[in-house]
Order: structure tokens, then sequence, then C-alpha cells
């Protein structure tokens, strides 16, 4: 019998006898089985055999790992590999579900599909559910995410659950707990002491350079800053399919003074410099609780930030602690300078974004997780 089972999309690799995944994904999941007997994960592997540097052990003495295939139906080879994969799949999920005392299932994603099916034969296990997306049932999404917000939504097919989401939402059922996540420990709460703007503005993008996040507005941005003769630096933190694009505009831009393209860095390199920027430029599409917006508030990073799941309760409907913006990059430069024209409410909005983003400690989030067990 395995005391809590974790189901989840999220690929994995394997290095030194240790099961890696991605960092922040992980350092939540050591919190969640610290002080569980036995652990298991059923999960994809990745096809890259090392860890990449964003990537973090679990830590655990029982832990063992169901290797499964990832799968998808974007094309009619796919389609054809994962009806061969799926019975297999399926059966794993059933018997891990069976002999587990707790039931962990992240969603969304294709592994989660499959689970929240599943889970529905098992209405007397306990299970968290952590519906790591937008729960706004408003936001345009894919069919098979409402699928899976549907079904933990649903107090009669899933039972003796607690869905964890992020924010609050009208029609979210007695399921369903607001939830929060967190990166840094209480002892981190350092004073925040950031270089001067006169010297240089510092600004920063964190996360995946892909479509979705919008990466490209912070160099469109630069160009306007660079026009304005602004002394400022972009640094970009985090990898992905745009990257040699950004770097080419970059070029053709003549931003190769003002931007930098760091890849993929681990977290104390993002704590470090977080610590030294000024604002977080993350005009994403589609998020849950972006951690960068969460982490920038943390150092007094002011987040220019989207309109997206619960972005606007955590940075405020009217810039209380940081500025909700759209794609218009000309718009995010005419507040910015708005901003940097007036020091005391500057200051103000970074104090705020610090004193609300460090209630949300890794260790109110240890405590709260044991009370949902």
């Amino acid at each position: 019998m395995t005391d809590f089972l974790i189901i989840t999309c999220v690929q994995h690799s394997k290095a030194n006898g240790e099961y890696y995944a991605y960092g922040p994904y992980v350092r939540e999941m050591n919190l969640w089985i610290e002080k569980e007997q036995s652990v298991k994960v059923i999960a994809p592997m990745s096809q890259s055999l090392i860890p990449d540097k964003i990537d973090m052990p679990y830590v655990h003495p029982a832990f063992t790992f169901s290797e499964v295939p990832a799968y998808h139906v974007q094309s009619k080879q796919a389609i054809i590999q994962a009806l061969k994969d799926l019975p297999g799949i399926i059966g794993e999920i059933y018997r891990a579900m069976k002999n587990a005392k707790h039931i962990h299932i992240r969603i969304p994603g294709n592994m989660g599909l499959l689970a929240m099916f599943i889970q529905i034969l098992f209405p007397k296990k306990p299970k968290t559910i952590k519906y790591a997306g937008n729960w706004d049932g408003q936001s345009k999404q894919p069919r098979t995410y409402k699928i899976q917000r549907f079904i933990a939504n649903s107090t009669f097919l899933t039972k003796n659950a607690k869905v964890l989401v992020y924010g609050k939402w009208p029609d979210s059922t007695t399921n369903v707990l607001p939830f929060f996540t967190a990166s840094y420990r209480e002892i981190e709460k350092e004073p925040v002491d950031k270089p001067s703007l006169s010297d240089k503005i510092r600004l920063v993008f964190i996360g995946a350079l892909y479509d979705g996040k919008n990466p490209e507005i912070g160099l469109k941005l630069s160009h306007l800053m660079k026009k304005e003769g602004l002394n400022f630096e972009f640094v970009y933190c985090g990898d992905g399919v745009m990257r040699a694009e950004l770097e080419a505009q970059s070029r053709d831009l003549g931003l190769q003074d003002q931007v930098v393209f760091k890849g993929n860095v681990n977290a104390e390199t993002v704590k470090s410099i977080l610590k030294q920027s000024h604002f977080l430029i993350f005009v994403s599409e589609t998020e849950g609780w972006p951690k960068a917006v969460a982490e920038a508030m943390f150092w007094g990073c002011i987040p220019f930030t989207s309109r997206v799941s619960c972005v606007p309760q955590m940075v405020g409907e009217e810039r209380e602690r940081g500025v909700l913006v759209s794609k218009d990059p000309q718009e995010i430069f005419g507040k910015l300078k708005t901003l940097l024209a007036d020091t005391k409410e500057l200051e103000r909005m970074r104090d705020d974004a610090i004193s609300w983003a460090r209630k949300y400690t890794l260790e109110s989030f240890q405590t709260e997780i044991e009370e949902l067990k």
C-alpha cells in the first residue's frame, strides 16, 4: 500500500539514482511528501537523459517511480500511438489508485485527464487535486482543460476531494479551496535594498520563451526606452523555442548592450536578479499562480503584468501592488514612465507588494497542506 500517490504529466529524468523534474514543481512536491511513509509517482520520462539547470530531485527515502508514455492526439500518427498506449496507462493508474491511501492529481494535463476519470471509481479514497492552471470558468481554454475542471468541480463525480485552485471564483463548489504556492522560506525575508533608478533602470522577464508568454514585448519596450534615451538593462531568464528569434530581433534593434539572455537559470540566480531588478515585465496569456509575479513581488520588483487568472487578485485592480497592462508596448511604456516620475507612489507600490507576497512562505504552505490530508 502506497501512502501518497502522485499522478502528473510533468516529464521526469533520472540521474545518479534520483528522479528529477521541473524545479518549482518538485520543490512544492517535496513539501507534500515530507511526512509520508511511502510515495509513488506516475508520470512520463523526458527524452533528455540529463536534468536541466532548472530541474530538482525528489527527496524521500521510500520513493518509487512508475514510467508511463507521454501521449497526445495532435496528429493522426499520435492518435494511433495513443490508442496503443492508453490501456496500459489506464491500468497502471487504476492499480496505483486502488493501492494508495491518498491520491494527489495534478491537472490540467493529459495524464490528469485520465486520472480524473479513473478517480470517479474511488469515491471513498481521500484526494487532493491541484489545478495548476487558470480556474476562471470564463477564460478561453482547451476543451480537455474544461473537462478536467468540470469533473473536479462536480460534487457528484468527485467525492472526498479537496480541489486546490488559484484565486476565488463565483462558480466554485464545496469541492474547491482557494490556495497558493510559495518559493521562499521565512528566513529569506531579507531587507530589500535596490540599486538607484537614477543609475540604471533594471527590468526582467522570467519564464519560458514561447508565444503564450509574449516575451517579445520586452524587446519592443526596450526599443522604446532606448529611443527615449533611458539608461536601462533588460534581463531574460528562461529558454524556449523563441530564444533564437528574440536574440536576432535584439541585434536588429541594436539592443545588444541593453538586453541580456541568461537562458534557464537556477532558483538562486533568479533570486539574485530579482533583488537587483526594479520591474518585472510579464504579459502572459495563460497562467495559474504565476511564480514569476509572486517571486518578483517578494523582492520588491514591481510587476507589469496581464489580467489573467488570479493575477488581478495578486497585484490589485487599482495599482495596489503592481500594474495591470495589455500587450501594447506603448501602453506599458506610458505606465512605466508615469511610475518613474512618482517616486513616492513607486516606493508605496513596492512596499505593498513585498508585504503581500511575504505572507506566502514555504512554512505557511506546508502548514496548509498538512491540514488538507
